[in-house]
């Protein structure tokens, strides 16, 4: 199966610090793909190479068959890469529509299909981004992306700090993104169960260097391997997110 992105043996880091060491990596064509692992091991730090703003010193990055290990940011969101920040960064001066009308270019996403996947933001289209909740915020900044119709999403953790119901909301909608849609992503996540839920690989990451590579499901299976490795207790978070999910009914 031909892979749609490529690390190349991929140093990176930011001026003279290097985080990522001979990063090697491919994500096969309409495949998601989580990247775990503890704090500061590098995961935002692979979305950030893969949108050209760290420093590259060694090895290529390759999408849809094109090196763009030099290429400029807003070339590659044009060649289908959308981009979800940590911490949202959605224009607090403009209504939701306005956040979302902004970006959007012609394709599969629009207005209609984003307030469907998301309808607190249909409801809540005339708020400025400065009135929604986090999980609003959170909802807007993945819905702005999807505005653009790329071909691959970047989510740089897209839970952090929100609700348990929220959580579970935004994993549903996610998921259905990804199946309904047919749109790829890569999620970088503090929550292992959910993240492998809804990807298909898994990378783990540790000090820079990637120590597990396979499918999501496999991994899955092992939490023992998985709280091992990421030193959190797996099977105590499942168990809380399975509650959730049933209280939110």
């Amino acid at each position: 199966m031909a892979s749609s992105l490529i690390f190349d043996k991929v140093t990176a880091g930011y001026g003279d610090a290097i985080v990522l060491e001979a990063m090697d990596f491919a994500i096969p064509d309409g495949e998601s793909l989580a990247i775990l692992g503890r704090n500061g091991v590098g995961k935002t730090t692979v979305l950030e190479t893969l949108m050209g703003n760290t420093r590259v010193s060694a090895g290529a990055v390759h999408w849809l068959g094109e090196d763009i290990t030099r290429r400029r940011s807003y070339v590659r969101a044009r060649a289908g890469l959308g981009w979800v920040p940590q911490e949202r960064e959605v224009f607090p001066s403009l209504t939701v529509e306005e956040n979302l009308t902004v970006v959007g270019t012609r394709g599969y996403w629009n207005l209609h299909r984003v307030y469907d996947l998301f309808p607190r933001l249909a409801e809540r289209r005339r708020n400025y981004g400065n009135q929604l909740s986090g999980g609003e915020q959170q909802m807007l900044a993945i819905g702005r992306a999807l505005m653009t119709n790329p071909r691959l999403l970047l989510l740089d953790e897209p839970m952090e700090g929100l609700a348990p119901i929220i959580v579970e909301e935004l994993a549903l909608s996610i998921r259905r993104m990804q199946s309904q849609a047919g749109l790829p992503s890569i999620v970088v996540e503090q929550h292992p169960s959910l993240a492998l839920e809804m990807t298909d690989r898994v990378i783990v990451l540790e000090r820079g260097s990637i120590i597990y590579a396979g499918t999501s499901a496999l991994l899955a299976s092992d939490p023992g391997k998985l709280e091992a490795m990421l030193g959190v207790n797996v099977r105590e978070e499942s168990a809380e997110s399975s509650t959730s999910s049933c209280g939110s009914g």
